[in-house]
């Protein structure tokens, strides 16, 4: 049986080589879509596709051996990781929480309770 760390390595291997084979063949539109006939954002189109594949596995695709699912599943979650990183903040992955904010003001908490202490 393989080691885990080797296990986890493989998987990540073929799902990269499956994003740049893709992003090879269709260009870079999943951050740049070419909105012929949707006016979807990068990031709500990711969004989509990623619902589209929820759906696939909710309705029992993978049963079927149509295509890969969990892969594409898998590629869309990092793209969609990437776009966040990009964007610099995790408020483009739902625009309902500045998640670098929050975060900010968690440390700022932290530390008016480390000072409070000091001054008891």
């Amino acid at each position: 049986m393989l080691e885990f760390s080797v296990k986890v390595s493989n998987v990540l291997i073929e799902i990269k080589e499956l994003l740049i084979a893709k992003n090879q063949k269709y260009g870079n539109s999943a951050f740049e879509p070419l909105g012929v006939f949707s006016q979807l954002s990068a990031k709500d189109g990711l969004l989509v596709r990623i619902d589209d594949k929820l759906k696939r596995i909710k309705n029992g695709s993978l049963d079927r051996d149509d295509e890969d699912v969990i892969n594409d599943l898998i590629g869309y979650l990092v793209l969609l990781k990437i776009h966040a990183i990009d964007a610099s903040n995790y408020d483009e992955l739902d625009g309902s929480n500045n998640w670098k904010s929050v975060k900010d003001k968690q440390n700022m908490i932290k530390l008016m309770k480390a000072n409070l202490k000091d001054t008891l």
